[in-house]
């Protein structure tokens, strides 16, 4: 495994994931972590974003190497952490579309919420609306129409099955963080 610090050829790396993938696998996941952590804190994330980030990488090249389609020409570790500055980038961008808070309607809100004292009545459909249309779409696909993901990753054009679970599972999780805070008092039908 020290070979894969230096360029490696990619049929090493695919010999090394096929036959020892736990173990290649891991050892790729804390070299690369401290250099993912680091760049990710560096630009406004948090430990669980370099996580989140890191897996995804580590998945993207996974698959670019069992499907033969990666020629490394630099070391595996400098080829995730691109990868991994690619997607934070883009998670960057995608969080800095959201539209600012505008005081004034906070004010606004927080008037219409003290004058009513009691606690207002949610929808689980809300929260899965305010997680986009993407995710909305893959979250309706498999849980309320019962799509099985191999259906979900032909309409979203991903390139396995296996990147749509991912995708789902970043749905659930984001849904999951989004409702934390309440309790299931908070829903009603």
């Amino acid at each position: 495994m020290e070979t894969m610090l230096s360029p490696v050829a990619a049929t090493d790396l695919r010999h090394n994931l096929t036959f020892n993938r736990e173990q290649t696998l891991e050892k790729l996941y804390a070299r690369a972590y401290p250099m993912v952590l680091h760049y990710v804190k560096q630009n406004q994330g948090t430990a669980d974003d370099a996580k989140d980030i890191l897996q995804e990488a580590i998945i993207l090249l996974f698959e670019k190497v069992m499907h033969g389609r990666l020629e490394l020409t630099v070391a595996v570790t400098t080829y995730i952490m691109g990868i991994c500055k690619n997607l934070w980038r883009k998670e960057l961008e995608k969080r800095s579309r959201k539209q600012p808070w505008n005081v004034d309607i906070e004010d606004n809100l927080w008037e219409e919420i003290t004058a009513e004292p009691e606690t207002p009545v949610l929808s689980l459909t809300n929260y899965v609306e305010q997680l986009g249309e993407k995710c909305k779409t893959i979250l309706l696909s498999f849980y309320y129409f019962g799509q099985r993901m191999e259906q979900i990753a032909e309409k979203h054009a991903y390139s396995s099955i296996r990147s749509a679970t991912v995708q789902k599972f970043k749905c659930l999780e984001r849904l999951r963080k989004s409702l934390a805070s309440l309790s299931i008092g908070h829903f009603k039908n």
